[in-house]
């Protein structure tokens, strides 16, 4: 699904991002930014599972692949912006600052957000794969077939 078909894809985008991102470097970045932002909690942070579904070669029947821990936490700022945080792990903090930085992303913060949180999660998780694949292409075994001379 494109951009332009989804009025949602940036928020899915974000929300994934944060979800993603290891805990400490969304507190590290969170903290940077040295806001307070006015808000309530809707929903308290709480710890759960969910479970994940798996597809053989991502065509196939779905199937239960297992149970994930997850946690979740909903806030709504002083003007009525509602932000929602799911992450993967235990962390309530975690789930806290997703769901802050949800409402937050909504309102005229958006930018300054996205420069100095969002960014830096999406460069630090790029990183990350570009480490894993080399690490994968140093185990790449090229396998050929040589000819036996026999006619």
């Amino acid at each position: 699904m494109n951009m332009m078909s989804d009025p949602n894809a940036s928020r899915k985008d974000w929300l994934g991002l944060l979800a993603k991102a290891p805990a400490a470097d969304v507190a590290h970045y969170w903290a940077e930014l040295a806001m307070a932002p006015d808000y309530t909690i809707l929903r308290n942070p709480e710890i759960g599972g969910v479970m994940v579904r798996g597809r053989a070669g991502a065509v196939g029947a779905p199937f239960n692949l297992g149970e994930m821990t997850v946690a979740r936490a909903s806030v709504k700022l002083s003007d009525g912006t509602v932000g929602h945080g799911y992450v993967q792990g235990r962390s309530k903090d975690h789930a806290l600052t997703a769901a802050l930085v949800d409402a937050l992303m909504q309102t005229d913060e958006a930018d300054r957000i996205g420069a100095n949180l969002l960014t830096p999660l999406r460069t630090a998780r790029e990183e990350r794969m570009a480490t894993r694949a080399a690490k994968a292409a140093a185990t790449k075994v090229d396998f050929f077939t040589m000819l036996r001379g026999e006619d």
